[in-house]
Order: structure tokens, then sequence, then C-alpha cells
């Protein structure tokens, strides 16, 4: 097989290149549904990624720009774990993964695609979800549209801050 339907790709292919950082966001939330951003804590935010490695990839990223772990208050660091918690339990109750990977990469030599602004991974992860596609096509098959898995996501955050 050569081609995988995955609409939400071309507005990537085709639309422009953001000068500013993608995790460097408004403080208003008209855009919250367009940037795919699930939730605001108070130091930061549930983001989809746009170009997942599997349904349900989330990350959680902290509002002010920063590149590293040891940059974060102590206030922001506790916010990111409670919403890394919190984001692994909506995952859960939303998808029954059987896995969950999770991560940081702090510099671009580490594998971080935005070193400039850190951002924690949280992947949920099934028995053979790493299928021949993966293996032998260097492709990864995501089984729902991007704002599908959005709007079945968002409802599961926003009972945390009911």
């Amino acid at each position: 097989m050569d081609v995988l339907w995955a609409p939400w790709r071309l507005d990537y292919i085709l639309g422009p290149k953001p000068d500013e950082c993608v995790f460097c966001i408004p403080q208003h939330t008209e855009e919250d549904e367009e940037r795919l951003i699930l939730v605001r804590g108070e130091h930061c935010f549930v983001i989809m990624n746009k170009f997942p490695y599997n349904n349900g990839h989330l990350m959680v990223t902290p509002y002010r720009h920063v590149s590293c772990l040891t940059e974060l208050t102590d206030e922001e660091r506790n916010d990111c774990m409670l919403w890394i918690n919190r984001a692994v339990d909506v995952m859960n109750r939303a998808f029954s993964p059987q896995g969950v990977n999770m991560g940081l990469n702090i510099g671009e030599a580490a594998g971080a695609g935005i070193a400039a602004h850190m951002h924690f991974q949280i992947v949920p992860r099934w028995n053979g979800d790493s299928s021949f596609m993966a293996v032998f096509g260097e492709t990864s098959v995501i089984p729902e549209h991007l704002l599908s898995t959005y709007r079945r996501l968002k409802p599961l955050f926003e009972e945390y801050q009911a």
C-alpha cells in the first residue's frame, strides 16, 4: 500500500509554516479547537499532537517558553505533573490503552522536535500497534480524525474544571 488517508496532513503540507512557536498560545481561547488545546491549567495546558504517533497522542506544555525542565518553577513543574496525571486518566477512560509511553526530550540531540519550548509527550499504546506499517513502511496508521478525537476528549478534561 503506497497511500494512506490522512486528511489533516494536507493543511500541514500546503499551509504556511508558523514563524512563531506553536506552543506559545494566545491568552484567549477562541483558537483552542483549531489548535487542539483540550484544557488550560494554571501554568500549563494539554494539547493534542497534530502529527501523532498513535491515536490520542497528547502533550502537556508549560505556558512559559522554556527549553528545559530545570527552568520551570516549582509551581509550573507541579502543574505539569498534575495535568500529565489527568491526561493519563482521560486517555485510559477514552481509549483503554494497554500501555502508555511518556517522555520529555530536552534538546534537539535528544529528539525534541521543538527544542525551544519543552513539552511532555503522552502516547497511548496497544499490543501490536507497531504493526508491519511502522516496521516496514515507517508509517503510523491513525484510525480516527483528529477533530473527532478532540471532541471525544474535551468533555472528559472539562470534568476536572467543573
